[in-house]
């Protein structure tokens, strides 16, 4: 059992993932300093703008409304101006600001998506010119390409324009939002890839009569195509036996290959678009269209074009600098007005400017984007997403306050942000985020020290334990995994709530309920508890709602298979991987071991919650039959509760009492320990923790008896500890066989019958062990300790190959007497205490052949007077010397002469003056003493100095 002092509990972190180098230290760093940056380019084109906007509106608008050419500058400052008030207007909605104008994603990668935009339009528009060119072909009127109106083909190429820019628009993330629906939106994108292919096939059939030169083969490259995006777009839906054959052929880089594949039908499909004719002035028309088609879908917003649009007109009317025309003489009112349009022009043209700066910076922003991923761990779509978020929230909060004022922005921050915002998707960004920061350091030590501090955020995540609808499974599991950790320097006192959510966990999962006892249960509460009304509105609730896109880590196959196929798994949200150790019932268990570990209050707070306990125990009995969990899961569960109960009836003081009591009260408590005990099948850590489980019970008398009773559980423990016939070939090995050795000792103290069964469990072959373990350091204590219980509680049942062993190790012994201190000198000073009452002649002829008598009385002497105040770690010390002093001279009072030699008599007045409650108790733990002895101390001395007083005539001499 572990040996606290007192009765505190240290906070001890398990030692998170380091990353080398000063990028690890603080990853966001680097992005911080160029998004400030870009911060304080946009802010001074912002600047600009308002300036110019007052200009033209004051000066020129309203001082020359006149005298402005009709024909450029008054439409150029009327155009800069609406441009400019539809910016500065629209910041009041931030979806609208993002969706027209922002400097944030004013540029994007293309993607898949806008492949299959540009594929799907190239082909309406090379369809739409096929057959136009067949109409006007086939018109009689048709002579001279000059003399046929051509206007029906300009609208067509100005529609398709337009139209390109409007379906690039659609393609931001602000847009889409825009559209609300998600499983529409997810539809057009499950469908739109095999839509854009289909495209190509009138096209194909159109230009099949005379420009197509190879048609067999274009057919063939069409329906290889086709093919490879019908099963793509297969692959996506949620069928089971789908998902099975896509992750045998993909493995865990399927969203990368389905992109790769994806993207590169695109591009070939393209390729047949703008190659299919003969004519080569056509082809460079479509090819001209698809590079414009790609910026169009570059454009994340209008702020590119924008400022593009502000540089153009600014430009135009500064190079020429004609504001008068030609032959205008006149000046009159037209004072000053050259240099207000040179100053109005100017500031367009900066402003113009300093947004394509900050755009172009905000692009490269990338690469401490990716830097921020590779060195914070930020894995697969989902953190590349958290990545970009925090880049908008850095922009964001530097675009909020003064330019130069210094910022505590951080990672940390910024998933505590989230964490309290509203939205679903940034709840699980922030909560997934603060689970990878405590991965590493010292992002971990920075964002414990904030959630500690900051009462909303962990009341929030709190709360979070209780969201108990599907759709919040992904965000409950991470809150669970965040609790954890923050439970390491966590008081229940200050979170409210925090005991009943985690038993609230320990529920999830297990609520199936058994057939109750025929006596007790009713036909009635049966029927009750099955009424479809009472559970109406529930059944209702999980009818409607559909499996997240975002990866549930516990979702069952039965809940995936009910869902239709006609659904795709977003490949923008990688699934996340499912592990045994993701169980909520687990990680409930791991929540109360970080809380039991870092204050005794909390450990109160345990025992104060109804039926928690009796929860942790239950799931210590786990089956196979179980149809909750999977056998690796319910081997995890097990370890769990076993590692959680260690801990709990680890604790010191009378909190640790009255948890123990807790504990071993429950009825089935020993019947799942004894199982686990006898599985073969249990893992070396389980039999471990049983073993020290039942050793920390052992403490108590009541208990201990109740444990000797179960011949299994002695059977198993002295296996373990004997360890005969198996090699001990690993430190795990040497551990389990010391805690079982550690259990069977506790069990032999102060017991009789737990003694007896100990020592015919193996057919005295245990003496013979124990006697040779002595010898070892590592079991030195626990086979001293068991073999003096042996000869205090088991002596009528040693038999004389018993007594010879004993006798063979009664020099070690006294050797290691010797040099030993604090609680082995104890343990040593006992056993030799009663060997000398086992076996006198042996020991007292020991003493006498190894001439070490007079240095063995003197040391019993020095020990005692050394320990004149009790430890709690060895409180028994003087109370073996005396015993062992009393066992020497009531079997010969000749000692009696050597003890008085060297002052024995001033040391045992000294312990009658000093003697104190704590040295009637075998063990402390903390403050509290258990197992007190029978006889006090105070009778013990009484005995000795009548011993001491009888001294024979003649005395042998003691060298010092």
């Amino acid at each position: 059992m572990a040996q606290r002092s007192g009765g505190e509990h240290r906070c001890v972190e398990a030692p998170a993932r380091r990353s080398g180098g000063k990028a690890a230290a603080s990853p966001e760093k680097a992005l911080n300093c160029c998004v400030r940056s870009v911060a304080l380019v946009e802010r001074a084109g912002n600047a600009l703008g308002t300036l110019a906007f007052t200009w033209a509106t004051v000066v020129l608008l309203g001082g020359y409304p006149t005298v402005l050419r009709p024909t450029d500058d008054f439409w150029f400052a009327t155009t800069i101006v609406f441009l400019e008030a539809a910016r500065m207007f629209s910041r009041n909605n931030r979806l609208d600001y993002q969706v027209f104008f922002h400097t944030r994603g004013a540029a994007r990668s293309l993607g898949w998506k806008g492949l299959v935009i540009i594929v799907s339009l190239s082909n309406v528009l090379n369809y739409l010119f096929l057959v136009s060119t067949k109409h006007l072909n086939a018109s009689p009127e048709f002579r001279n390409p000059s003399d046929v109106d051509l206007k029906r083909l300009n609208n067509l190429n100005i529609g398709m324009l337009i139209l390109t820019a409007a379906l690039g628009r659609l393609l931001s993330p602000g847009a889409l939002k825009l559209l609300g629906n998600t499983r529409l939106r997810r539809s057009m994108s499950l469908c739109s890839p095999l839509v854009a292919i289909l495209l190509l096939a009138p096209s194909i059939q159109s230009s099949a009569e005379g420009t197509f030169r190879s048609t067999m083969a274009k057919w063939t490259v069409f329906i290889v195509l086709f093919l490879a995006v019908l099963l793509l777009t297969i692959s996506r839906l949620r069928f089971r036996r789908i998902t099975q054959l896509v992750d045998r052929a993909l493995g865990r880089k399927q969203v990368f290959w389905r992109r790769l594949i994806m993207n590169l039908c695109m591009l070939i499909a393209l390729a047949m678009v703008v190659f299919m004719h003969d004519d080569p002035i056509y082809s460079a028309f479509l090819l001209v269209y698809a590079l414009y088609a790609v910026l169009a879908v570059s454009f994340g917003n209008l702020q590119i074009p924008a400022a593009a649009l502000r540089v153009v007109l600014a430009l135009v009317r500064l190079i020429p600098h004609n504001y008068y025309g030609d032959g205008d003489d006149t000046i009159g009112d037209k004072t000053n007005l050259a240099p207000s349009l040179n100053i109005f022009y100017g500031m367009v043209l900066g402003q113009g400017i300093l947004y394509l700066v900050a755009c172009t910076l905000d692009i490269f922003t990338f690469i401490p984007r990716r830097s921020i991923a590779r060195h914070g761990g930020f894995e697969g779509q989902l953190g590349m997403e958290s990545i970009n978020l925090y880049h908008g929230y850095v922009l964001e909060k530097c675009m909020e306050r003064d330019a130069l004022a210094p910022k505590k922005i951080s990672l940390s921050s910024f998933a505590m942000d989230s964490l309290n915002s509203d939205s679903p998707r940034m709840q699980l960004h922030g909560i997934r985020l603060m689970h990878n920061l405590l991965q590493t350091e010292p992002a971990k030590t920075q964002l414990l020290a904030k959630l500690t501090t900051s009462a909303n955020t962990s009341a929030r995540l709190i709360n979070m334990l209780d969201w108990t609808h599907p759709r919040n499974t992904t965000i409950r599991l991470f809150a669970a995994k965040v609790t954890a950790e923050l439970a390491k320097g966590l008081r229940v006192v200050t979170t409210p709530g925090l005991i009943q959510s985690v038993s609230a966990l320990l529920d999830c999962g297990n609520k199936v309920r058994g057939r109750g006892n025929p006596l007790m249960d009713t036909d009635d509460e049966q029927e009750a508890m099955h009424d479809p009304v009472l559970n109406v509105s529930d059944n209702h609730e999980e009818r409607c709602i559909a499996v997240p896109d975002s990866g549930n880590l516990l979702e069952t196959q039965d809940r995936s298979t009910q869902q239709v196929g006609t659904t795709e798994q977003s490949s923008e949200e990688e699934p996340l991987a499912e592990t045994d150790q993701d169980l909520l019932p687990a990680l409930a268990m791991s929540i109360l071991y970080n809380l039991a570990g870092c204050d005794q209050s909390n450990c109160e707070e345990i025992i104060r919650s109804t039926g928690l306990i009796p929860k942790i125990i239950r799931f210590t009995a786990y089956r196979r039959s179980d149809a909750n969990y999977t056998d690796s899961q319910g081997k995890v569960l097990v370890t769990s509760s076993l590692q959680l109960l260690h801990r709990l009836t680890s604790i010191n003081g009378e909190i640790g009492i009255m948890l123990r009591h807790k504990v071993s009260k429950h009825a089935f408590l020993l019947r799942n320990l004894t199982k686990i005990l006898k599985d073969c099948t249990s893992s070396q850590e389980s039999r471990k923790l049983v073993a020290g489980i039942l050793r920390n019970l052992a403490v108590d008398g009541n208990t201990r008896q109740e444990i000797g009773c179960i011949q299994v559980v002695i059977t198993r423990l002295m296996q373990e500890f004997l360890s005969l016939g198996r090699p001990l070939a690993t430190h795990a090995d040497h551990v389990l066989q010391k805690v079982a050795g550690q259990a069977l000792a506790m069990l032999a103290m102060e017991s009789v019958h737990n003694s007896s069964v100990i020592l015919n469990e193996t057919g005295h072959v245990f003496i013979k062990e124990l006697t040779t373990m002595i010898h070892d350091d590592r079991y030195r204590c626990v086979a001293a300790s068991l073999l003096r219980s042996m000869c205090l509680h088991a002596r009528p049942e040693l038999d004389e190959s018993d007594l010879q062993a004993i006798s063979y190790s009664v020099r070690e012994v006294l050797e290691r007497i010797m040099n030993a201190e604090g609680a082995e000198l104890e343990i040593l000073i006992g056993l030799s205490s009663e060997i000398c009452k086992v076996i006198p002649e042996d020991f007292a002829r020991e003493l006498e052949h190894g001439y070490i008598k007079d240095r063995f009385v003197k040391r019993l002497v020095d020990v005692l007077n050394a320990n004149m105040e009790p430890s709690a770690h060895y409180p028994g010390i003087r109370r073996v010397i005396i015993q062992q002093a009393i066992n020497m001279m009531e079997h010969d009072p000749c000692y009696a002469s050597c003890f008085g030699n060297c002052r024995m008599v001033e040391a045992v007045s000294m312990v009658e003056e000093t003697a104190s409650k704590a040295e009637n108790y075998s063990i402390f733990l903390g403050d509290v003493g258990l197992m007190e002895h029978r006889e006090p101390l105070t009778s013990l001395v009484v005995r000795v100095k009548q011993l001491l007083a009888v001294r024979p005539i003649q005395q042998p001499s003691i060298s010092t």
